[in-house]
């Protein structure tokens, strides 16, 4: 079984992406859908949580207001809820991967928005990076009306940088151009995991600056 690691910063286009190779058919792991479960309510990271912002849980439900205000205002909060986030997101993969291998999946899709940050890339085969023009990528994210444009600054500053992820990625999908564009490039990765010629990887060794 060989895995494609699929990252992107806030904006980018990864959960498109991610429902594009889920309707080709294959296994995604969605690391967000596993932190969203996690802080559900009376999910498992709600205790800790807790303990690490007194007053953000009440009845069991998680007051993410009160959680992003205490996190933008100390970084250390955003250490703490990666030390009990992370953890729990780790085994879930773990049990996902195991379940995949039995099943047989000759691929499968681990969808990581923080998968360089964690080291995950090291179980990947191949690393795939999502990336748009920041103009672009302000406008989808401010867009949405959760963030202001302030909030979307603090956001992008505890990320890598786009240009660090891709210089690292073994595939750059351009998600700035068009519809059509961004499905003609997910085609071309299609053909490449599925086709046992090598020279099908060899487009992807020019990746954009």
């Amino acid at each position: 079984m060989r895995v494609l690691g699929l990252t992107g910063g806030i904006g980018m286009g990864k959960s498109t992406m991610a429902a594009l190779l889920r309707r080709a058919g294959l296994r995604v792991f969605d690391a967000d859908a596993q932190v969203r479960a996690l802080q559900a309510p009376h999910g498992r990271a709600l205790p800790a949580i807790e303990r690490l912002v007194p007053g953000c849980v009440r009845d069991g439900v998680l007051d993410r207001a009160t959680l992003r205000r205490a996190a933008l205002a100390d970084p250390a909060i955003i250490r703490g809820l990666e030390g009990i986030l992370h953890p729990l997101v780790r085994a879930a993969r773990m049990r996902f991967l195991a379940r995949a291998r039995r099943d047989g999946c000759r691929w499968v899709v681990l969808d990581i928005p923080l998968l360089f940050e964690t080291g995950a890339e090291r179980i990947c085969d191949k690393v795939v990076v999502v990336s748009a023009p920041a103009t672009i990528q302000r406008a989808r994210v401010l867009r949405r009306g959760t963030m202001t444009p302030a909030q979307l600054d603090a956001v992008l500053a505890r990320q890598m940088p786009d240009a660090a992820r891709r210089r690292r990625a073994d595939i750059v999908i351009e998600t700035g151009l068009s519809r059509h564009d961004t499905l003609r490039q997910v085609r071309h990765l299609l053909h490449a995991m599925h086709t046992k010629d090598p020279a099908a990887w060899a487009a992807y060794g020019r990746k954009p600056a």
